[in-house]
């Protein structure tokens, strides 16, 4: 990839309720991963997130998740490979299809929550989440954590001939073997805005961050996750995207 996309989960809201600042994000991103009604996201807020991408050029990401509305695709579920493969091609296929009608289409998958999660700890969830989407297209982007090795990922992918998208976040702390350090840890979420810039500076640089344990940790940066839910974290894309824009110049 020639420079680094930001990316943002959106399109999450449902019915009556209204989740995220999705017109204020989006013409900052690069990339939408959208939710495609499982986690979160029902027909018309797909059809209007689709319709907002459009307007503003930005790539359209299928953000399939656990079937989990109560609990936001924040908990795992004890699935078959080919449960995984039928969920993904459910919500992807919906996904397409609306695109289609506006004259738009998938062009990466990003999974959601807890299947993210369980892609990153278990081989067999991966390997079922990138054959699935190799079987749906392989031309798409599968979006994945980066971690200090990717090389089981990378090999997986290969073999199907799938390409890969390596993620980032500026907002989170990682351990010295490039996991994301959990939430229930002091410290794990970074929300002073100078430091979350800066961390956003240092990926797209392709610099060493510094891990929870101080020692220096390289990450391969494709794309960077960003968060448009609140007036803050609006401001944090804004100088972000300056950044950004400063180092491609």
């Amino acid at each position: 990839m020639s420079r680094i996309l930001l990316n943002c989960d959106i399109g999450e809201s449902f019915g009556a309720w209204t989740l995220g600042l999705d017109a204020e994000v989006m013409p900052l991103i690069d990339c939408a991963n959208i939710a495609c009604g499982f986690h979160a996201g029902d027909p018309g807020s797909m059809r209007k997130t689709v319709a907002l991408a459009l307007e503003h050029e930005v790539r359209i990401g299928a953000h399939p998740g656990y079937p989990d509305l109560v609990g936001f695709g924040r908990r795992s579920m004890e699935c078959s490979s080919a449960e995984i493969a039928d969920l993904m091609h459910y919500q992807i296929g919906a996904l397409q299809g609306i695109c289609q009608a506006q004259g738009g289409r998938v062009e990466y998958v990003k999974p959601h929550g807890a299947l993210y999660n369980d892609m990153m700890s278990s081989p067999r969830v991966l390997l079922a989440v990138i054959t699935a989407v190799a079987r749906f297209d392989p031309t798409l982007p599968l979006m994945l954590m980066s971690t200090l090795d990717n090389r089981e990922a990378t090999a997986m992918a290969r073999r199907v001939g799938l390409p890969l998208w390596f993620e980032t976040f500026a907002d989170r702390a990682y351990d010295n073997a490039g996991r994301l350090v959990s939430r229930k840890q002091p410290g794990a979420v970074h929300h002073e805005l100078n430091t979350i810039v800066a961390q956003a500076q240092t990926l797209a640089d392709q610099r060493p961050l510094t891990a929870n344990d101080g020692s220096p940790l390289l990450l391969k940066t494709d794309t960077l996750c960003v968060h448009g839910d609140n007036a803050g974290s609006i401001a944090a894309v804004k100088h972000i995207r300056q950044a950004l824009e400063l180092i491609a110049a």
